[in-house]
């Protein structure tokens, strides 16, 4: 039971980021109150695998801070914030979110979750430009962890 134990925590993980991501991309989109938005994918979506507590963290800290999140990432862009596509810009507002507010997950667990959502949701190869910003930012949001990796 104890080895199947962190495999069901990262899944749990893994869908509250998926919930979320479709959320947060709600939200911006739609512009709707994020109670809402949480009411409604708890009614619609069955959640007793996923990590409530990480999906509400997401969804109502990602809008909470989406100038100075956007303000920590946007320095990294090769191009303007209004030219992103909305999904990008949702899984940088939330990996960035996530590299600053969340250290107990590792930098690299937050750049291969977003962009394996970049793979599923995003445009043909999004996901390799979520991976170049998100890993410039986390060089400057966890400059010791990155920095004490081999190599």
């Amino acid at each position: 039971m104890a080895k199947t134990a962190p495999n069901n925590f990262a899944a749990e993980r893994r869908k509250a980021r998926h919930y979320a991501m479709q959320a947060l991309y709600q939200w911006y989109m739609a512009e709707a109150p994020l109670n809402n938005i949480e009411a409604e994918f708890r009614s619609d979506y069955d959640f007793a695998n996923v990590d409530l507590d990480y999906f509400q963290a997401l969804l109502h800290g990602v809008p909470t801070q989406v100038d100075e999140l956007e303000a920590l990432f946007e320095p990294l862009l090769d191009r303007k914030l209004s030219d992103l596509d909305p999904i990008e810009r949702t899984l940088l507002r939330m990996g960035t979110f996530e590299l600053k507010e969340r250290i107990d997950v590792p930098y690299k667990v937050v750049i291969n979750e977003a962009v394996a959502l970049a793979r599923k949701f995003g445009a043909t190869d999004g996901h390799k430009y979520i991976n170049g910003v998100l890993d410039k930012a986390a060089r400057q949001l966890r400059a010791l962890e990155v920095g004490a990796e081999p190599g």
